[in-house]
């Protein structure tokens, strides 16, 4: 890093701070076009920017040399960023309050390689802290880190369930959102990010080294990384939020409404305008950096109909097409969240071919069905890769739960949302979850209520392992991880969202670990076209019994010429008696509810 560059076209001035401990030096920088240069600094000097201009945030005018600036194309920061109200107020110095950026080192080329990720594998998605904060094994000062990932019994673990990705919610720099220090809160999960490379030092203590070293030993077992990244908003919030980094320098990266107002297509008070190049370029720099100097394997856009707006979404926006032309980037993998709050803004089946979507179809038609109150033509269709929505070519991320809604365990035993303890009067997260308690709210004594819950469990989980299309398991719900009812857990850096590694259900570990042995040694990425369906009673299913609510469930057989033959048992009538939804290993169909493949 010869130069540090920072782009503020309407800025007056700008000033490279540099920190020896609390002693700031002020370097005066130069103005080239849109960017003011300076020269860098040695690595590991830490630094910050003050930019000066008008102060008018009714004109989308936020100068205000008081407030220290982090880079924007910042990779490693000092420390975390810590809301405070003076971060908002206009002559207030933030020095103290901000973290510094710290220049670093050259950062070496990894190794080229393709991703350790192919469709039809199986995504495992997972909060670094919340995953590690309580694992018995991992030494404690290394728990909530990413170095606790590529501890031994994580990696054992994530063989165990033979996972072909491992999917990490923001590692990012983030700040709280403003309501939460006064709740005794802080977000948990990390999507209020500030600046788009820098590693938040919660969680990455050890930089860009850490984060390398990690996906090196991840790669060594065949298992990819994935980062959910946050491009649709910053922390920076509504207008009342506080001035970190763009809002200081460069406030135009922010949509704006004809009026000048921001535009809130996130529910976060801000949105990134994706109709500039210059944002895109930087998006673009942020997605390389985690390829080149950390040797990721793809990446999760939250929110990503932001990215291809400008200002209405568009299948072909250019982000697509630059992605697609980098060479860094073109082989990667790609998942879009497809929806936000935006006019439009469900866009799913409508991302590039070359993108996987999360599909929140597959998991409510699925939940729907177990429940009781989806047709069997319904599930097969989303078994069979949703062709409804991506026609023949399967890019179906398919998933029971995620971060964000209940885990597995809640669907099946709670009706409604149990969120009092983020302090919006349970007003905050998802009302409608087509989860159903299975006879008792929350955790029940009765043990028919118990084995219910168990069955149904298994059930989805048989669901999801043999369905088409690309899989994704959030962390713990192999082994039923609650949240206690909590479906919006994101203020929860507590026991609500660490993974209870000591009193996990290791029998239903072990059946789904049987499940994904199964699938891992089979090509699910598309539906195969040699088979039949027939009815439970063997009678070939025709339309009548496709929309007849009553059908309980198909067998799927695959013809034997196929390499892996094989085929799968849905039962919604008994589940209690066995695996309801269960691949059978040899293309034929079993007795009774079905098996797991010998």
């Amino acid at each position: 890093m010869s130069q540090i560059s920072v782009r503020a076209p309407r800025a007056e001035e700008v000033t490279l701070c540099l920190f020896e401990g609390d002693a700031e030096t002020r370097v005066p920088m130069v103005r080239q076009g849109e960017e003011w240069v300076a020269e860098a600094p040695p690595p590991g000097t830490c630094y910050g920017l003050r930019a000066h201009g008008v102060w008018a945030p009714e004109q989308g005018l936020w100068f205000d040399p008081a407030k220290l600036l982090v880079d924007p194309r910042a990779v490693e920061l000092d420390r975390p960023f810590t809301y405070s109200p003076a971060l908002s107020e206009y002559g207030a110095d933030t020095a103290a309050l901000v973290p510094r950026a710290v220049v670093p080192g050259a950062l070496p080329d990894m190794p080229r390689a393709a991703p350790r990720f192919r469709r039809g594998g199986l995504i495992y998605e997972a909060n670094v802290r919340g995953l590690t904060m309580l694992h018995p094994t991992v030494p404690t000062a290394r728990r909530g880190t990413v170095a606790a990932l590529a501890h031994p019994a994580v990696l054992a673990h994530l063989e165990k369930l033979h996972v072909s990705a491992i999917e990490l919610m923001p590692i990012t720099a983030w700040i709280d959102e403003r309501h939460l220090p006064p709740l005794g809160l802080g977000n948990a999960w990390g999507y209020n990010p500030v600046v788009p490379m820098a590693l938040d030092p919660r969680l990455c203590p050890g930089g860009v080294a850490e984060l390398r070293e990690t996906v090196a030993a991840l790669h060594a077992r065949g298992i990819g990384v994935i980062l959910d990244l946050v491009f649709n908003h910053t922390g920076e919030s509504d207008v009342l939020g506080p001035v970190l980094s763009f809002r200081g320098l460069d406030n135009a990266a922010y949509a704006h409404n004809a009026d000048g107002s921001l535009i809130n297509d996130t529910g976060c008070g801000n949105t990134l305008d994706f109709a500039g190049p210059a944002l895109r370029r930087l998006v673009l720099e942020s997605l390389r950096h985690f390829v080149r100097h950390c040797g990721v394997d793809g990446f999760r856009f939250d929110l990503a109909p932001v990215i291809a707006r400008g200002p209405g979404f568009a299948a072909d926006a250019p982000i697509f097409a630059e992605i697609a032309a980098d060479p860094w980037l073109a082989d990667r993998v790609l998942i879009a969240e497809p929806w936000d709050i935006g006019p439009g803004g469900y866009q799913l089946g409508r991302f590039p071919e070359s993108w996987l979507e999360w599909n929140d179809r597959y998991r409510d038609d699925v939940r729907r069905f177990w429940r009781g109150d989806c047709g069997v033509g319904t599930l097969a269709t989303r078994i069979a890769g949703s062709a409804d929505i991506f026609g023949k070519d399967c890019r179906s991320v398919n998933f029971l739960a995620a971060h964000d809604g209940f885990t597995l365990a809640d669907t099946l035993a709670y009706n409604e949302r149990r969120n009092h303890a983020n302090g919006e009067d349970n007003r905050d997260g998802h009302g409608e979850n087509f989860s159903w308690n299975n006879g008792a709210e929350g955790p029940a004594a009765d043990p028919a209520i118990h084995a219910r819950r168990a069955a149904l469990a298994r059930a989805m989980l048989g669901t999801l392992f043999v369905s088409t299309g690309t899989i994704q398991l959030s962390a713990g719900d192999e082994f039923g991880r609650s949240q206690h009812g909590n479906n919006n857990a994101y203020a929860q850096d507590n026991p609500v969202t660490w993974v209870d590694w000591d009193n996990r259900d290791r029998a239903l570990e072990d059946y789904v670990a049987a499940l994904a042995a199964w699938r891992a040694a089979r090509d699910l990425s598309q539906f195969p076209q040699d088979g039949a369906w027939t009815a439970l009673d063997g009678a070939p299913m025709d339309a009548a019994r496709w929309e007849d609510p009553a059908t309980a469930g198909f067998v799927w057989h695959q013809g034997k010429e196929a390499a892996l033959p094989t085929g799968l048992r849905i039962d919604r009538a008994a589940p209690e008696a066995g695996p309801a939804a269960a691949p059978l290993g040899d293309g034929r169909p079993g007795g009774g509810s079905g098996g797991l493949p010998g």
